[in-house]
């Protein structure tokens, strides 16, 4: 049998104004995602007006997570080969498609990452991202396609102080 990680998280609500969810705009989406031995998250609903829109929200999070796990396998796999990556940033968006009755669904995410790499071929910087976008474990287990449209750049590596 293969091997297999167990993950826990306690989901906390923490909108109730007073009344509960007696009333539909009576209480807050307000909660809080805990992590044993780690910050909580202060989390929100994405699309309803009572949502707190300085917290995170499960569409942003699941977006951020496909994009965290495909960064950190590519920088994995671009360590093994020998690329030096000086800078990565993803600028990421995940589409959510809303049904009339309220439900929804992501129809697809675009990665698009920006490498910089100082040392190493730029064609296997390249080839790489295809890499990881096969090992990310989010991306394997979601049911919408992930795209990834790179741009890797060479970059000298800023010069040491001595």
């Amino acid at each position: 049998m293969p091997p297999e990680h167990r993950y826990t998280a306690t989901i906390r609500w923490t909108g109730d104004l007073g009344t509960g969810t007696k009333e539909y705009a009576g209480y807050s989406r307000d909660h809080r995602i805990e992590i044993s031995g780690k910050p909580p998250i202060l989390a929100t609903s994405g699309l309803s007006p009572r949502s707190d829109p300085g917290r995170h929200n499960p569409d942003e999070l699941l977006v951020a997570a496909l994009s965290s796990c495909h960064m950190l396998w590519y920088l994995h796999l671009c360590s093994t080969a020998g690329i030096v990556v000086t800078s990565y940033v993803d600028e990421a968006e995940g589409l959510l498609e809303l049904a009339r009755d309220g439900s929804g669904r992501f129809t697809q995410a675009t990665l698009r990452p920006q490498v910089d790499v100082s040392e190493g071929s730029l064609e296997t910087a390249r080839a790489l991202h295809a890499a990881a976008h096969e090992k990310c474990f989010v991306a394997n287990s979601v049911n919408f396609p992930v795209d990834c449209e790179p741009t890797v750049r060479r970059r000298p590596a800023p010069p040491t102080s001595t």
